[in-house]
């Protein structure tokens, strides 16, 4: 019985390739070459992504997201697969080594700005490790429209940054999910202000007042555990152990927020919440235009000094700019003249977009620092003001190449791979001690600028040196763990953000409060433009009509997060065609109410160059 001319195609292929391996019906190597030939015009391969996320007590919701996700991707056709990595290892494989089809995470804060697209999104970046486009994004549109906004002003600017942010809508390197909610419990009575700190800042924590005495008793006498006798040590508790192990503030696969690393490192300057940069470790600054450049003078404060007592001067803020923008300080081959591969210049990926913008700092008394940067505005350049400030005694000597058991690692230095422990800062608060994986203790260092008359120029609600003394930082394993310490009188603050599902405990705990702020870090479906079929815009573009944010948001976030188009949405930077209405307005979801609809999946991938087989969308090979 011959094959039905109806029969589908890869039903034939796969009897001929059974003749083929057999060697039954074709003998002469001519007739295999054709055949081999014929089949390979016909030789399709199922479409699959692997999603990479974090696993259910390091993320509330990243799991049930990339479920959720893969899900519509099988109902459409594809092959899925999820797995939960460790935090750790989940940054290392996405943000440096790029070993991934499709991640769940989210886009730190800090990206969240006009110019903080430019390292996320160019493709100048796509090889470089940490948050320096991950994906792997090349648009040329993208690009110009990138570097155009770094030089322009006004409407100019706002509309270089709505085509970018309509040509990321449209291409899909990734899929924004929502921004959630940031949900807390914070005790009551031993330190008040909690209600409208950025908890995502270590000036945050700086504004906390001195609870009163009263409430702190009253507690005592409602909860089962009293709390501390020891109204001078913040107590916070996290589910994340990182912050305990690595206190490297360069460090891309540890740091998220940098909150305990803001407490121990000042910057220059810091960002307000008016969106501009004011002065914090520097006194005052000047900025003018030379050459079509800005230019900075920037003036220290006086009397600064280091945690193990060394001065801060301006030679420290030069070593910094020229540490992040290669880790090796220019290191050559000892002995020979000729560069290697190991001697490129290698910036530090955690900060690469603010010190992209340092053409050299230099030195010009122990407290002026003299900045030139790159083609750019001052409102642009500022942003470079606000990196930690590191001190030349300690790390200049970790540009070094990194080894392990005297391996050099060629092209990297112990700057980015060192833990850094016990740190040596400035800031408020310097290193006690730790226990990795279990706690970190920090103590208030007052020898700071604060500490004494502090300077009428401060963000406001800090008034110089917070009420505690200490801060206690304790690891635990779930959300609801951390909770649980709070409402025992154990704990202070859940230092991470909570899930939902554990604000009913909050609510029912005597002396607990609820707080609930909206993040600026949003969940994210990232992909790997470098692997095929995610080379495909189309192709990303009908993965974004497959995400769902209004049914991740009701049933995942339990409500607390809010849907948008655009990774800056919530600015003034979003144009009115990108707000988030009811649906997505460039990638609205194939169906309704979490259920896909198969047929519009169908036709958008076959629209993109895919076919299906037995359901399943196939390839050609």
């Amino acid at each position: 019985m011959g094959d039905r001319p109806d029969a589908p195609p890869s039903n034939r292929r796969r009897k001929l390739l059974g003749s083929l391996a057999a060697g039954a019906t074709l003998g002469t190597a001519g007739c295999m070459r054709r055949l081999r030939a014929a089949t390979g015009w016909e030789s399709v391969s199922p479409v699959s992504v692997g999603i990479k996320t974090l696993p259910a007590d390091a993320d509330p919701y990243a799991l049930r997201v990339a479920q959720s996700v893969a899900g519509w991707f099988r109902a459409a056709g594809l092959e899925v697969s999820v797995t939960p990595v460790a935090p750790e290892e989940l940054y290392r494989q996405v943000l440096i080594r790029n070993d991934f089809d499709a991640f769940v995470g989210r886009i730190p804060a800090r990206l969240r700005d006009g110019d903080g697209l430019y390292p996320l999104l160019h493709s100048r970046f796509g090889s470089e490790p940490g948050w320096q486009n991950p994906f792997g994004y090349a648009n040329l549109d993208v690009d110009d429209r990138l570097v155009e906004q770094r030089t322009a002003t006004g409407e100019a600017r706002r509309e270089a940054l709505a085509a970018v942010q309509r040509s990321v809508a449209r291409t899909q390197p990734f899929s924004l999910v929502a921004f959630p909610d940031e949900i807390r419990a914070v005790r009551d009575g031993r330190f008040d202000g909690w209600h409208g700190i950025d908890f995502e800042s270590p000036l945050g924590y700086l504004s906390l007042d001195e609870g009163s005495r009263e409430a702190s008793r009253a507690t005592a006498t409602a909860t089962a555990t009293a709390p501390s006798d020891d109204p001078a040590t913040l107590r916070a508790v996290i589910t994340d152990r990182r912050p305990t192990e690595n206190l490297n503030p360069l460090a891309a696969e540890f740091r998220w927020t940098g909150v305990l690393t803001g407490l121990l490192y000042d910057s220059l300057g810091y960002e307000a919440e008016t969106g501009g940069v004011e002065p914090w470790l520097a006194d005052t600054w000047e900025f003018e235009t030379v050459d079509g450049r800005p230019r900075a003078r920037v003036r220290l404060r006086d009397g600064l000094t280091w945690h193990d007592g060394e001065p801060l001067t301006a030679a420290d803020v030069a070593l910094t700019y020229a540490l992040l923008s290669d880790v090796t300080l220019g290191r050559t081959t000892a002995g020979t003249d000729t560069a290697t591969e190991d001697d490129a210049a290698v910036a530090a990926p955690r900060f690469r977009g603010r010190s992209s913008l340092v053409a050299d700092a230099e030195a010009l008394d122990s407290r002026t620092v003299e900045i030139r940067f790159t083609e750019c505005t001052a409102g642009v350049a500022a942003r470079a003001l606000t990196v930690p400030v590191l001190p030349d005694h300690v790390w200049r000597e970790r540009a070094s190449p990194a080894s392990v058991g005297g391996v050099d690692f060629g092209a990297t230095s112990e700057a980015l791979v060192t833990n850094n422990v016990p740190p040596v800062g400035s800031g408020p608060f310097a290193f006690e001690r730790n226990v990795p994986g279990d706690r970190l203790v920090l103590e208030r260092f007052d020898d700071h600028f604060l500490a004494a008359d502090p300077p009428a120029d401060l963000p406001a609600d800090v008034d110089g040196l917070p009420p505690f003394e200490r801060v206690d930082v304790t690891v635990v394993g779930t959300d609801e763990t951390a909770v649980s310490m709070v409402a025992s009188g154990d704990a202070d603050v859940t230092g991470t953000a909570v899930g939902a599902g554990t604000i009913p405990r909050i609510g029912r705990s005597e002396g607990v409060d609820l707080v609930v702020g909206r993040s600026p870090s949003p969940y994210v479906v990232g992909y790997n433009a470098r692997r095929p079929p995610l080379t495909n815009p189309r192709f990303r573009n009908t993965l974004g009509h497959l995400v769902d944010q209004r049914a991740l948001v009701d049933d995942v976030f339990d409500g607390y997060g809010w849907p948008a188009a655009s990774p800056l949405a919530g600015t003034d930077l979003v144009p009115p065609d990108l707000r988030f209405e009811d649906e997505h307005p460039v990638t609205p979801f194939f169906g309704s109410n979490g259920a896909v609809d198969v047929d519009a999946a169908r036709d958008a991938f076959r629209e993109a160059g895919y076919e299906y087989d037995d359901g399943a969308l196939v390839e050609r090979d």
